[in-house]
């Protein structure tokens, strides 16, 4: 297994769907680009997610990134906070939410060890993390133990048994940032148990297909102009187990 150093080093030279922007990084047009595509491809995120719903209450960002979901947050009126193991991230982070004229603590963390006091936060939002650290149970355990007593997190991870990892084996096609030191998949059993500290879980597989951006050539083609609309066409319940992103959501 990867060291937590091995992972702070990869991911301070890599910045998340870099490739779909052309505007120099750290620019508005960059931060606009990124919040674009993200929801694009993770529409349902704006369905499940109540980004406007917690006006007043402490929301901790574990792998915030660029603060692309935690902008969402402060917008609606909570008290932000996020935390990335990578400095480059925090520093766009700040940049971000500056230029956008937010506030919020953002800092350099290890999610594997949260500097925070127990019951701290009202909602911890962990979207894209687990799957790339070093230690996923360490960093679950850390989230559940800075949640408030009733409080809520959600996790997203990889789902080994999904229509996107099966494709990338037929098509030869590698998955993003599968050069990591850490890039974990789980069946929907092996994520429940992963989190099965906390009181409640709900485990949503989402993340269907949608036309890239990031791939051009005859597979991107067939892709975008086959794969996308016959895979949409198939009835949800068939379809649902495999959504690429499992989706946990927790009550401590």
């Amino acid at each position: 297994m990867a060291t937590v150093e091995e992972v702070r080093a990869y991911w301070e030279q890599h910045i998340h769907d870099l490739e779909i922007t052309t505007h120099p990084v750290g620019s508005r047009g960059f931060f606009e680009d990124l919040d674009q595509y993200h929801f694009e491809k993770l529409h349902h995120l704006l369905r499940l997610v109540d980004f406007n719903g917690y006006r007043g209450k402490a929301v901790l960002e574990v792998g915030c990134g660029a603060a692309v979901d935690l902008a969402r947050f402060a917008k609606g009126g909570a008290v932000c906070t996020g935390v990335d193991l990578a400095s480059s991230a925090i520093a766009l982070a700040k940049a971000n939410f500056e230029q956008q004229g937010l506030t919020g603590d953002l800092r350099v963390a290890n999610g594997e060890q949260l500097p925070f006091p127990d019951n701290s936060f009202d909602y911890v939002f962990a979207h894209g993390v687990v799957q790339y650290t070093a230690d996923p149970q360490a960093l679950v355990n850390e989230v559940r133990r800075v949640l408030k007593p009733g409080g809520e997190a959600l996790f997203q991870v990889y789902n080994r048994i999904s229509w996107l990892n099966a494709l990338s084996k037929l098509m030869k096609v590698g998955l993003e940032h599968d050069d990591a030191p850490v890039l974990l998949k789980y069946s929907i059993g092996e994520f429940k148990q992963l989190v099965s500290g906390f009181s409640q879980v709900r485990i949503v597989p989402e993340r269907f297909p949608v036309k890239s951006r990031l791939h051009g050539g005859w597979k991107g083609a067939i892709y975008n102009g086959l794969f996308v609309g016959t895979f949409n066409l198939l009835p949800r319940a068939v379809v649902e187990r495999f959504g690429w992103h499992l989706l946990a959501f927790c009550r401590k």
